[in-house]
């Protein structure tokens, strides 16, 4: 899995730690919802069962690369 140097720095924090390498692979693979942001990054999002939470993961504009990746408590359903 290809990460920024951000995401690597990020994932150190406290509240990021429990993120697993699968779960992001999960939201990237299996999205329930993809929106393009304005400076063309991706964002997907998808529940993740075993921690009963949506997880938003943000990829570069190539489609790949992970920039963040966060539990989003705002995220509602379709």
């Amino acid at each position: 899995m290809k990460t920024t140097q951000y995401f690597q720095y990020m994932r150190k924090r406290k509240d990021r730690a429990s993120i697993k390498e699968e779960w992001v692979r999960f939201v990237i693979d299996h999205p329930q919802k993809t929106e393009i942001q304005s400076d063309g990054r991706i964002r997907k999002w998808a529940k993740i069962q075993e921690a009963d939470k949506y997880l938003r993961v943000i990829l570069l504009e190539d489609g790949e690369t992970v920039h963040n990746a966060f539990f989003d408590r705002s995220f509602k359903e379709d």
